[in-house]
């Protein structure tokens, strides 16, 4: 039997989820007395969170009140960092977003220079949207390397020299921070948007490098210290002679990345420095380039599979810069899984690509921040204090 909520938190978590409009709503769900719940509601109220409107159908008599988030007084933010890209996605608490950009941005310029030009945007995005810089209540930011999640420092991130450690959440001033690997918030902007009712969802960014975000019971799963999901380390067979820069060799990665592709493409004499080369290349029918795309679309279901096989997901969503070739790469990976995974986990398994496209880090770091700060926990701290 489900526990039934009686804080603050948790009768906001039932407003926010549309589960509850109204106080008889929440006297319903919980069991809560309607005191009770006249106190909780009025603390929310209090405290900017919720408002309450007579916009109710009448029964007879008069129309019931409704509950509903109170967007006007708060803000959040979404920054996607890339190796070569910032993009920033202003929301309300509810999610709908205010405001958006997107920069060209080299991640190897070093935090410094890159958080203040994140902060800038901050500014300029409040200003858009016409709200003050106190309305930033949380700020989400993923960046493309691991993450210790609890302190939101980088560890080690090969793409991101300079930011080995570096504090990130201390920064920014008067706003809560959360950091995590790009790949993360991406399945998490995917689920929240696209598929908010699959339970386990793999979001597998096929970029530069090859990583996957785990949803498990509609959850990010990150494992003991951050780092599950990186299977662009994982070793494939017969690639003994392909150096990857974790310092093994054989990993997916660098036999299917981006980064891999375009340097096989560029010793056939191809004009190809990145995946976005690659991109291009297959989308002008090179046949060379729709081959090695369709080639690591196989290798990268050949890793798939297994986790298949673990994991058993519903979904499995590519996306990433090598996604927008998707019609080869997504079939070269449905090739290998439907054939070597077990007939019992892809008998309901669809494997499609993003539908979130290019927001989706975005719009899943906004997302983190907004739940963080609507979790229970977080609001009941906000209401006692």
């Amino acid at each position: 039997m489900t526990p039934q909520p009686g804080s603050a938190g948790d009768v906001l978590t039932l407003i926010s989820a549309g589960s509850a409009t109204t106080r008889s709503d929440l006297a319903r769900l919980t069991g809560l007395a309607r005191s009770t719940i006249s106190q909780r509601v009025d603390a929310l109220i209090e405290r900017g969170l919720i408002e309450e409107t007579e916009s109710g159908e009448s029964t007879g008599g008069r129309p019931p009140r409704q509950l509903r988030l109170h967007t006007e007084d708060h803000a959040f933010a979404g920054v996607d960092l890339g190796a070569t890209h910032c993009r920033v996605a202003l929301m309300d608490i509810s999610g709908n977003v205010l405001a958006e950009c997107e920069d060209g941005l080299l991640i190897g310029d070093g935090p410094e220079s890159v958080l203040a030009h994140v902060d800038q945007r901050l500014d300029h995005l409040l200003d858009q949207a016409e709200r003050p810089r106190s309305a930033l209540r949380a700020l989400g930011i993923g960046v493309p390397g691991p993450v210790e999640f609890a302190t939101g420092r980088p560890n080690n991130p090969p793409i991101m020299p300079g930011w080995n450690d570096y504090p990130v959440p201390e920064y920014f001033d008067g706003v809560e921070v959360l950091v995590d690997n790009d790949v993360n918030v991406m399945a998490l902007g995917e689920h929240r948007n696209a598929f908010p009712d699959t339970r386990h969802l793999l979001f597998v960014k096929v970029g530069t490098g090859i990583g996957c975000g785990i949803m498990a019971a509609g959850r990010l799963h990150r494992g003991a210290q951050g780092s599950a999901g990186d299977i662009g380390h994982i070793r494939v067979s017969g690639h003994d002679d392909a150096g990857c820069r974790c310092g093994n060799s054989a990993c997916l990665e660098a036999v299917a990345g981006g980064a891999a592709l375009a340097r096989r493409l560029s010793e056939l004499g191809l004009p190809a420095e990145s995946g976005g080369d690659v991109v291009a290349l297959v989308q002008s029918g090179n046949t060379q380039a729709l081959r090695l795309v369709r080639e690591a679309g196989r290798l990268i279901g050949e890793v798939l599979a297994s986790l298949v096989n673990f994991f058993n997901p519903e979904v499995i969503v590519i996306g990433g810069a090598l996604s927008r070739v998707h019609e080869h790469l997504v079939a070269g990976i449905r090739e290998t899984v439907y054939r070597r995974s077990l007939p019992l986990a892809t008998h309901h398994l669809s494997i499609t690509p993003s539908r979130t496209g290019s927001n989706a880090a975005a719009l899943g770091a906004g997302i983190l921040a907004i739940e963080h700060y609507l979790s229970p926990d977080n609001i009941n701290r906000i209401v006692n204090a």
